[in-house]
Parts: C-alpha cells; structure tokens; sequence
C-alpha cells in the first residue's frame, strides 16, 4: 500500500501502476523525482503529485482529447533515456485561468510517460513550433458549444 500526502486530499493511497520516477524532476523541480498520477474524476485531467511536497502537484490532460492534429517524433535520446519499447502516455500541463475557457495546456513541454518502466520526463520540442499556451477550448468549440443551447 503507497500513501501519499497531499494538499487537497490529506493522505491518500495510490496505486503502485501510478507512481513515476523521474530522474531528473522536472524543469525548476530537480530534486522532485517520486510522482504519482492521480486521476480527476468524471474529468480527462490527473494530478501530477510529487511524493516530496504535499503542496506541489500539476494539473495534466492528454493533449490528443483537444489537439486532434498534435503530434510530435520523441527524440531518440528522450526515448533512450525513458526506455521506450512500445508503450508511452503523453500529457500537458494545464494552467487554469481565472475565466475557465481561457485555461491553456503547454504543448511545447509534453510530460511524456513510460508506463512499463514508470519512469517520466517533460521533453521540450525544440523547433516544433507548439506554444507553451494553447487554449484547451478554442474559441470556435465555445461559440459552438454556446450555440447550440
């Protein structure tokens, strides 16, 4: 049984399928290297939680649920260093805005996931042309969404 502490939920216990190591913690976290996946329920988004700090955790979504075109080849040494055969899980980190529809999901910085070794790394596209800030909800899925109530 793995417990975890965190801000929002107090102590919880986590699936052991669900905790990732990231060798070299993440950009401005270093030394965070313990992270568990903690889904939102009833949403597409998990919490990235750092096994460390209870006050740090990272909202994430699968970018492909709202950038169908997104796509991007892992660079070999990302791939090498995350022991890449066949599975990998892609995720974006979200910033919330204060008005909802504005929130953004970076897709410059994937944190890409190996599930069979757990082992994680936000890869930074260089050249790629993604922005750190995409809207989630583009502007034509809320004015067709408001359109058809």
């Amino acid at each position: 049984m793995n417990m975890i502490q965190t801000s929002m939920w107090g102590e919880i216990e986590v699936q052991e399928e669900d905790i990732f190591h990231f060798p070299k913690g993440l950009p401005g976290f270093e030394d965070e290297h313990q992270f568990a996946l903690i889904p939102w329920e009833d949403t597409p988004f998990v919490y990235l939680q750092s096994f460390q700090e209870p006050e740090l955790s990272f909202l994430l979504v699968n970018p492909f649920l709202f950038a169908s075109d997104y796509s991007f080849e892992l660079p070999e040494a990302d791939r090498e260093e995350l022991e890449i055969t066949d599975q990998v899980q892609v995720y974006s980190m979200v910033t919330i805005q204060e008005q909802v529809s504005q929130s953004t999901m970076n897709l410059l910085a994937p944190v890409v996931l190996n599930p069979e070794k757990r082992t994680g790394k936000q890869v930074v596209l260089h050249q790629s042309g993604y922005k750190t800030r995409c809207l989630i909800w583009p502007e034509e899925q809320l004015e067709s969404a408001k359109g058809g109530v």
